[in-house]
């Protein structure tokens, strides 16, 4: 590396090292904070949608398995949808198959 790009570097490296510290006072309030700020989240229970498993789906059956889970949102998913890595604990998932069935109900 020449000489002229060192302090460029060493200045990155802060500003990345600056970006990942906290303090113990800001991280334990927002842990804390997370659940007491969103008072109206209600954990998906998977178990109330499985009468779905089985049955074609569509909107009707996927607005009646949100309300019976307590989800706040639901989606359905075919079997080659992309999907993203988060799990969301207020968020109902009805799995398909190619023929649009119903395969599995679970949380996430």
């Amino acid at each position: 590396m020449s000489w002229k790009l060192a302090p460029t570097a060493l200045l990155m490296a802060a500003a990345l090292m600056a970006g990942c510290s906290s303090t113990s006072e800001s991280s334990g309030s927002a842990s804390q904070g997370s659940t007491a700020a969103q008072p109206g989240l209600s954990r998906c229970d998977a178990s109330a949608a499985q009468f779905a498993v089985g049955k074609p789906v569509s909107p009707a059956l996927l607005d009646q398995a949100k309300a019976k889970s307590g989800a706040q949102m639901a989606r359905a998913l075919g079997p080659n949808d992309m999907v993203t890595l988060e799990y969301r604990s207020e968020r109902l998932n009805l799995n398909t198959d190619q023929a649009g069935t119903v395969t599995r109900a679970n949380c996430g």
